[in-house]
């Protein structure tokens, strides 16, 4: 169970990441605003909680892995590599510009600490079991975490990827969905249901729980029922899009949208206020 003040410390080191994100985006003009801020508690959790990494030693073999499979929320897993510690979080505010270690979607090529390159959706997740199967044939003692979206779910990659999890046991496998019900397009419900997303997944040989996406405690205890299970472990996290975000918070939108000076004027005193 996290302490208050343990809590305390990631709800602050959330704001700081949300803020470096709105002013990636302004620095750039627009971006992907919504799917980056949705996940922040789940990356700050993992990058300062629970992932076994050395900053200084970005490709150490028995560290842990993450794969960001939504690519497009590389935004918000840059601003929590800078405040690990990979690289200083100015850097970030050359976000999709000529010559940046920072694009649109990950590129593990580009980014120091990006452990797979992503963005064409569904492929993220299958990288991320290959790396979980991997550790177990090398007999290591690494955890594998990925995190995917609730309309890249609607990809069939996406369950041959959690069948074939399953069928091999790999137990050092963790998968986030987020869970915000917002794509591109519309509501999830209404182009692709996936509901009841939960039984699913379950029905997938996945050791499955529900939580509130933006509850530290919430999220980090079914981080530790899953280690305690031998099976796989998907976490459901229900969301809002573009959390944080005063002026597009939980609105369709903000998938991909602009980010003038007077929203991230308006967004900074709302989270500084905090």
């Amino acid at each position: 169970m996290l302490a208050r003040d343990t809590i305390r410390e990631l709800e602050d080191q959330a704001r700081k990441t949300r803020i470096l994100v709105l002013k990636m985006l302004n620095a750039i003009g627009a971006g992907h605003l919504g799917g980056s801020l949705s996940v922040v508690e789940a990356l700050t959790l993992l990058y300062f909680r629970r992932m076994n990494i050395r900053p200084s030693e970005p490709r150490w073999a028995d560290r842990d892995r993450f794969v960001m499979s939504k690519g497009h929320a590389g935004p918000a897993l840059y601003a929590t590599l800078a405040y690990r510690g990979y690289f200083p979080p100015d850097e970030c505010l050359s976000l999709n510009q000529p010559g940046t270690n920072f694009p649109s979607h990950c590129d593990m090529n580009k980014t120091i600490g990006v452990d797979m390159t992503a963005g064409s959706l569904g492929q993220g997740l299958s990288a991320a079991v290959g790396m979980a199967l991997a550790g177990k044939l090398d007999r290591k003692g690494y955890r594998v975490y990925a995190l995917i979206g609730d309309g890249e779910a609607q990809e069939g990659q996406i369950w041959e990827a959690l069948m074939y999890a399953s069928q091999k046991k790999l137990d050092n496998l963790a998968v986030f969905l987020d869970n915000n019900g917002l794509q591109i397009d519309g509501p999830v419900a209404e182009i692709n249901c996936l509901e009841p997303v939960a039984a699913k997944t379950e029905a997938f040989g996945f050791f499955t729980r529900t939580v509130d996406g933006h509850d530290f405690a919430a999220i980090d205890a079914a981080l530790d029922a899953i280690a305690a299970s031998d099976r796989p472990g998907m976490i459901i996290l229900n969301t809002v899009k573009a959390k944080g975000a005063c002026f597009a918070e939980g609105q369709l939108s903000s998938h991909h949208r602009p980010v003038s000076n007077d929203d991230l004027k308006a967004a900074l005193a709302a989270l500084e206020t905090k």
